[in-house]
């Protein structure tokens, strides 16, 4: 008999649960509590940009023979190169749109890395194929019962799907990337987690779900690890969360998801992934990326998705930064999207489905301040399809390579099947860098020194 989840109890039992619009947390995967042991290594962030992002001008090119290129194929949507709303020069050769400033201080921080033409090797531009075939972690097959994030949690040396509080899912039904994992459980945010009722019959309603599923049966079991888990995130005082170190989030969905993570995360309570979307991204008419003098952001593009989404990362990593202990040093962020746009702007002013698209890679343990992957080229006989900037990185190597040095999972075989990991790109700082081994060396003397210790921590 199939084992009931959480959520479907959860689900079955009417908890108070709000659906989020425009981004909403899809999936939150969690490790046992107290579980921050040396083998459990910390967090992933996947922010899926749901709709193809338009590359080219979040990260284009500022120099080289593709500058001129770039010029003429997008007279009216180009970003330009110096004077108001120019790119920020990241290398010489490419640029950060003029709206993302909070992710260029990343960079110059060494905390961004950006993975330019990256992304599906397949042959679509079907917004719901690519985004399948990403998630599945199967390009080119629908056939997996799977999720990527599925496939991880159950080979992970840890055993994070075994856990407490395994998965969690909000804003409408699971994320393809978790397919076949029963265990998540709705929540908006970690305060609404809760028993929906009167508050003064709340105790007894509790009190009268654990007299009613005392017994033995699998419906019993998932319901009191359902009132387990609900006693357990209340006991944290999630309504009383303040970020911390300053940290300023927009007043945007994408933004109060990151919060949540960011307090979910300062729970201690071993979370290992979580997923958010954030739509939008669909430009095909009237991107405005041209910046002006009275427009710096860029128009729709810039100020309506580039800029709040660059702001509410900042504010997520600046927030984990202050925490005590730093969660941020153990925290991940991955920003992808299902494809990129034409090279070419449309008659609209916007840009059509595309191929090669670019990644970005955030949080401690990187080494950011770079841009990888090999550039392929603009002109016409490098393009993919004679149309779209090409794939020189298959996504599967930037995810392979933050799993298993971030994350500890060497069995990217079983998470990807079929896909052989090349060269690594060097996007994570050797861990020996980060956690220095002992000092060399036989001793036989002990030496006794003060121990200094931050009150709160």
């Amino acid at each position: 008999m199939a084992k009931l989840s959480r959520r479907g109890f959860m689900m079955g039992c009417s908890a108070a649960i709000a659906a989020l619009a425009g981004s909403r947390i899809t999936n939150l995967a969690f490790g046992a509590p107290n579980s921050s042991a040396p083998d459990f290594p910390g967090a992933l962030v996947v922010v899926f940009l749901r709709g193809g992002w338009d590359a080219l001008n979040v990260v284009p090119v500022i120099g080289g023979g593709d500058r001129g290129i770039y010029e003429t194929l997008r007279p009216n949507i180009k970003i330009p190169t110096s004077g108001a709303g120019a790119a920020l020069n990241l290398n010489g050769q490419f640029g950060l749109h003029p709206s993302m400033a909070a992710l260029f201080e990343m960079y110059q921080q060494h905390k961004l890395a950006i993975v330019h033409a990256a992304g599906l090797t397949s042959d679509t531009r079907s917004h719901f194929d690519a985004q399948q075939f990403i998630e599945l972690g199967t390009p080119g097959a629908k056939s997996s019962s799977t999720g990527w994030i599925t496939r991880h949690l159950q080979s992970a040396p840890y055993s994070p799907s075994s856990a407490v509080f395994p998965a969690l899912s909000t804003g409408g039904g699971q994320a393809m990337s978790l397919a076949g994992f029963n265990g998540a459980v709705a929540m908006s945010s970690p305060g609404e987690f809760n028993l929906d009722g009167w508050s003064q019959y709340v105790a007894g309603q509790r009190t009268a779900l654990r007299t009613f599923y005392a017994g033995p049966s699998f419906l019993d079991g998932a319901a009191r690890e359902t009132l387990d888990t609900i006693d357990l995130i209340e006991s944290t005082a999630p309504g009383d969360y303040s970020p911390a170190n300053g940290a300023q989030y927009p007043n945007t969905s994408f933004s109060d998801n990151l919060q949540s993570i960011a307090q979910l995360i300062k729970m201690d309570l071993g979370l290992n992934v979580a997923t958010v979307d954030l739509g939008g991204w669909d430009t095909h008419e009237n991107q405005g990326n041209s910046p002006t003098s009275s427009d710096p952001n860029g128009g729709y593009m810039g100020s309506q998705l580039l800029k709040p989404m660059a702001d509410a990362l900042k504010a997520f990593m600046v927030d984990l930064d202050g925490s005590c202990p730093n969660w941020a040093n153990k925290t991940t962020v991955v920003v992808m999207s299902e494809f990129g746009r034409r090279v070419a702007q449309n008659e609209n002013n916007g840009t059509d489905h595309g191929h090669g698209s670019v990644m970005l890679v955030l949080g401690g343990g990187i080494r950011g301040g770079a841009v990888y992957g090999a550039w392929p080229g603009l002109a016409t006989d490098q393009l993919y399809d004679r149309a779209d900037l090409a794939v020189t990185t298959d996504y599967r190597q930037v995810l392979a390579e933050i799993l298993q040095h971030r994350l500890n999972n060497g069995n990217t075989s079983t998470v990807f099947p079929g896909f052989t990991p090349t060269a690594p790109l060097g996007i994570i700082l050797d861990p020996a860098t980060i956690n220095p081994p002992p000092i060399p060396g036989t001793y036989t003397n002990r030496v006794y020194v003060p121990m200094l210790r931050k009150q709160g921590c």
